[in-house]
């Protein structure tokens, strides 16, 4: 893996929560059951998927996460039409179909799911485009493709943070891809992902982090009674707008949200990257360093005894 990849300090040990109220395994299964039938399906008809209504895909995104068990709440004026790149922030598996109910798009995925038995040929004929993470040079190719993929009126969503957070912490958009809106003429479109429980408080257990298995992900999900998707679609940030990439990144990127309503609340310290308490001037008193939960490298974030890397009390 290069060092220039962005990463993020979550891990499943340290972060993700099983939710209190639990399901029965008879509904859990149930559920976990129609999920894998509607992506199949999903899969099967990938090859014509460019070529079906827009409303019958976002439709089909929708039944999915509704299959899962999980609520969805969503706020904010709907998607323009024509070129559009969609940007959100990434917390679980749940966010792609998430944006697809936004707007069905092409979606930016790493290069190694094209070299999937059976799934990488089906994913490459619906018109997803590939990054190459492990390749810098490929980047200028990358953003070079989006941006045509854009000008032929193509909406293209993509997670700019590079990586997936628990949703109690959240990473920096990567300025790339905002080029090939800017080299294309089209709107940006942000859009902010949030998980909830029953209580309303953040919820961890759709988090898709770390060294977490696929499987391990879409159990604690479909076993969880009570979670909300909150999908908050801003006000699209039109052309020209913006003079470079770095201040469109930096207006797309999600500020506040559940972690400031959370601290407000008294639910214990959020740490930002540089390991200083949110909000707090002088960062407090010095903490330990973390190392991976299997002793891995210092990943240069400091936090308080009993807490996770997020802020998470443990």
């Amino acid at each position: 893996m290069s060092v220039w990849l962005p990463g993020a300090p979550c891990t499943p040990s340290g972060c993700v929560v099983p939710t209190r109220t639990a399901r029965a395994l008879p509904e859990a299964v149930l559920r976990l059951t129609a999920v894998a039938v509607l992506v199949l399906a999903g899969v099967l008809l990938l090859p014509v998927g460019r070529r079906l209504p827009a409303g019958l895909v976002g439709r089909w995104c929708r039944w999915i996460v509704r299959a899962a068990g999980v609520r969805i709440r969503t706020t904010g004026a709907a998607a323009p039409t024509g070129g559009l790149l969609l940007v959100a922030n990434h917390i679980s598996w749940l966010d792609v179909p998430l944006l697809g109910a936004v707007r069905p798009a092409r979606m930016l995925a790493k290069a190694e799911i094209r070299r999937w038995p059976l799934a990488g040929p089906l994913v490459a004929r619906s018109g997803v485009l590939f990054i190459d993470r492990d390749r810098l040079r490929a980047l200028p190719g990358t953003v070079a493709r989006i941006a045509a993929a854009l000008g032929e009126g193509s909406a293209v969503a993509v997670f700019p943070e590079g990586s997936t957070w628990c949703g109690r912490g959240q990473g920096s958009f990567r300025r790339a891809v905002f080029q090939a809106a800017i080299d294309a003429g089209v709107p940006v479109q942000p859009v902010r992902i949030h998980y909830r429980d029953a209580s309303g408080t953040t919820a961890t257990a759709p988090a898709f982090v770390g060294d977490d298995t696929l499987v391990a992900s879409l159990w604690r999900v479909v076993s969880a009674r009570g979670l909300v998707a909150e999908v908050g679609v801003r006000a699209a940030l039109p052309p020209g707008r913006h003079p470079d990439r770095r201040a469109l990144a930096a207006a797309a990127q999600p500020r506040g949200g559940g972690r400031e309503r959370e601290r407000r609340a008294g639910q214990g310290p959020v740490l930002g990257r540089d390991g200083r308490r949110a909000g707090a001037p002088d960062g407090g008193p010095a903490g330990r360093r973390a190392g991976g939960p299997d002793g891995g490298p210092d990943t240069g974030l400091v936090v308080r005894p009993r807490t996770s890397p997020c802020g998470h009390q443990k």
